[in-house]
């Protein structure tokens, strides 16, 4: 009996002890959660450059007569045309407004792209049909104001549309016209064309992905539809091999687009803001 009273006190005193040990031990240190930084950028200007590559098309290809004298032909029809891709080199300056809404502008240089159209015509050309190959190069700047939405952040990725308006500048050259037949006892020759220019009402359609590398700097990739208006020649003149049949007229390239696609990077270039303080919790 002695015995199990002894053992009953002695655990008593252990546990005893152990609890005034326990009290006089420092509380555990809170626990330091860091906020996760935002990987968007917002409320900043930026800089920005884009190379990509656009795919051109145009509509038709008319000829505007400035020479009365010469009765153009009345069967005259365009049988096939093509343009060449451009080479796409810009830069430009924006604002990110908040976290879904920002604005730049930007300015660009396309570079030249071949063209060519085939145009046929029956009269003067009993039994068959003539043709004409006319050859020439378009190279485009593009000045655009552009408003972007971005539609949310998923893993440091965002996806945007935008829209843009602005001018485009294109210069024709280099044109030439080759007859591929003799007709009506006439040699039918090559026309050169003077170069032209002419300014345009662009605008413009985005949509793309943008990748946060970090506070400043972000990588895109985008398609943008370009619309840049019309291309013009210089007068042409030409003369058969008899003296009396001469023509002046210029040609015009009507709804000049592109699609674009184009890799371009973001820098954050000031008023980046700064990290948000860690959150610290309680116990």
């Amino acid at each position: 009996m002695v015995s199990v009273k002894l053992f009953i006190a002695a655990v008593a005193a252990v546990i005893v002890s152990t609890t005034a040990h326990a009290a006089d031990m420092p509380l555990p240190a809170p626990q330091i959660v860091y906020q996760q930084q935002l990987c968007c950028d917002t409320g900043h200007w930026y800089l920005r450059g884009d190379v990509g590559v656009g795919v051109q098309t145009f509509s038709s290809f008319d000829h505007g007569q400035t020479n009365s004298v010469f009765v153009w032909p009345a069967s005259w029809t365009i049988v096939q045309q093509d343009i060449q891709d451009s080479a796409i080199f810009g830069m430009g300056i924006g604002y990110a407004w908040n976290n879904w809404l920002r604005f730049d502008v930007t300015g660009e240089y396309r570079t030249r792209a071949g063209f060519k159209s085939t145009g046929s015509f029956t009269e003067f050309c009993p039994g068959g049909t003539c043709f004409d190959v006319m050859k020439g190069n378009i190279s485009s700047a593009v000045f655009l104001a552009n408003a972007y939405v971005d539609l949310g952040t998923w893993w440091c990725i965002t996806p945007f549309i935008g829209a843009g308006i602005g001018t485009s500048y294109n210069h024709l050259s280099s044109f030439r016209d080759d007859g591929l037949t003799t007709f009506n006892g006439l040699t039918a020759g090559t026309q050169f064309a003077a170069n032209g220019d002419k300014a345009n009402f662009a605008w413009a359609a985005h949509a793309g992905l943008a990748y946060h590398v970090n506070q400043n700097f972000t990588i895109e990739l985008a398609y943008r539809y370009l619309d840049m208006g019309t291309a013009v020649t210089g007068n042409t003149n030409f003369a058969f091999s008899s003296p009396n049949v001469l023509g002046t007229h210029a040609w015009t390239v009507n709804d000049l687009t592109s699609h674009d696609l184009r890799l371009g990077v973001r820098w954050t270039c000031c008023d980046v803001p700064p990290p948000p303080p860690p959150l610290i919790r309680k116990g």
